[in-house]
């Protein structure tokens, strides 16, 4: 079944290249979600002054800067999991490193992927 891994942090600002995937720690995660062979995808997204947030309220467009919710944590990136139920994406989940200064929602996807 596939999890999707939401990570939550405050900003730290952007990558230093858009080839600069993690920190040791993330990549040895990464690395480690490999060899388990539950990593499907994964991506890290730019920061909140990049996004756009599209509603349609009576056929009207609107269109914000920044994310719809203004809080503290944002979404910064997700990690695509296929694991044999909801203990093992809650035990990879728990080593990700990110657990320890933001916080990872481990979301189960409706079906299968496109």
């Amino acid at each position: 079944m596939h999890y999707m891994l939401l990570i939550y942090g405050t900003e730290t600002g952007e990558p230093k290249s858009p080839d600069h995937i993690a920190s040791p720690p993330v990549a040895a995660f990464i690395d480690d979600c490999r060899q388990r062979g539950v990593l499907v995808g994964a991506g890290r997204l730019r920061s909140v002054e990049t996004a756009t947030t599209v509603r349609v309220r009576d056929d009207e467009l609107l269109l914000t800067d920044g994310p719809f919710a203004e809080t503290r944590e944002q979404l910064g990136g997700f990690f695509l999991l296929d694991c044999a139920d909801l203990d093992e994406a809650l035990a990879v989940a728990a080593r990700c490193p990110m657990a320890a200064t933001g916080s990872v929602e481990v979301r189960p996807l409706l079906g299968t992927t496109i």
